[in-house]
This record gives C-alpha cells, sequence and structure tokens, in this order.
C-alpha cells in the first residue's frame, strides 16, 4: 500500500517517484519506481499463417544507444496520453515497418520489470499487411527485415534477439499460429 509519494524526476518518457510503501507484512519502506505510460509492440505477419507453415515476420535492428548498438526488436512503442494500446500498435507498424494491418490479433500484456517500473506493454500480433511509407522518429534508425518466424525463434535461441518483450511477442505469436504448443 502506497502511503506517501515523490516526485523526483520529470522526463519527456518517464517519470521517477520516491513511494513510501507499506509492504505485506506492515514493515515500510522507500521504494523508488519509474513510471511510464506504457507500450504496444507488434510481431508483424507477412504471409498467412495458416496457408504457410513457416510465416513470414518483420523484424527491425534498431540503435540502441543504451545497449551500445543494434538490437533484433519487433516494432514497438509508448503509448500516448489517452491513446488506446491497438491504436498504438497499428500507429508504431506505420511508423517504423512501413506497414498497416488489416487485423491485430492481441497476444498479451507483460510489465517490463516490476521491480522498479510500472511499464507495462500490450503485445499484438498483425495480419493481412499493407505497404505504406515509413515514418521513424528523427532519434530512430531502423532496418526493416523478413524472415520466417522459426528464423526469429532461432535468434531467441542462439542469444542474439535479447529483446524481452520481442522475445516473448515472438513465442506467443508462434504459439498462436501452430509453431509453438
Amino acid at each position: 500500500m502506497q502511503l506517501e509519494s515523490r516526485r523526483v524526476y520529470d522526463g519527456r518518457v518517464v517519470r521517477v517517484d520516491v513511494d513510501t510503501v507499506r509492504f505485506p507484512d506492515g514493515s515500510t519502506g522507500e521504494l523508488e519506481i519509474i513510471r511510464h505510460p506504457g507500450a504496444a509492440a507488434i510481431v508483424p505477419c507477412t504471409s498467412d499463417p495458416q496457408g504457410d507453415p513457416d510465416p513470414t515476420i518483420l523484424l527491425i535492428r534498431q540503435y540502441r544507444f543504451a545497449t551500445g548498438g543494434f538490437v533484433w526488436e519487433i516494432p514497438a512503442g509508448t503509448l500516448n496520453p489517452g491513446e488506446d494500446p491497438e491504436a498504438c500498435a497499428r500507429r508504431e507498424l506505420l511508423e517504423e515497418a512501413g506497414v498497416t494491418a488489416g487485423r491485430l490479433q492481441r497476444l498479451t500484456s507483460i510489465w517490463t520489470t516490476p521491480g522498479f517500473t510500472d511499464e507495462v506493454i500490450h503485445l499484438f500480433a498483425a495480419f493481412d499487411l499493407a505497404s505504406v511509407a515509413s515514418r521513424p522518429e528523427d532519434d530512430e534508425v531502423i532496418e526493416v527485415i523478413r524472415v520466417p518466424l522459426e528464423h526469429a525463434l532461432e535468434l531467441i535461441w542462439r542469444g542474439e534477439l535479447r529483446d524481452a518483450k520481442s522475445a516473448l511477442a515472438l513465442i506467443h505469436a508462434a504459439r498462436h499460429v501452430g509453431r509453438l504448443r
């Protein structure tokens, strides 16, 4: 239970609060919490998963300063104030991958790092894609790559795709299309 909260940082994307809380055992303590508006991440399927035993998906290789280089990911982005996760997913598909989706399938929602942030990412799979011009943001350096879903899963198993939201979304998408049980 939160007893009090003090804002110590208010940034463009995140806010940091120091909260005084009562724990389940009755003791109290202070926790630093990163407040995040949430996000959506999408596995774009370029082929029909029903008719293709190994559907093709879009992955992105994106430069991430925090990791010191390029990272394998799926398209994703932060929710705008009041934005529905599905609307965010559609916006990010267009911005980062240059596609629109005829159909989105909600896969699940995940907490990214519940030890210090309240960030929730809503995971989707996108189908019936149509190409459009991508519109990456000024700080995004992105390469879009078509790969078989099985190859994307191999990137996870080999430790080359290390982005947690992308790995979990790909595993959920693979199960959704019958590639994993």
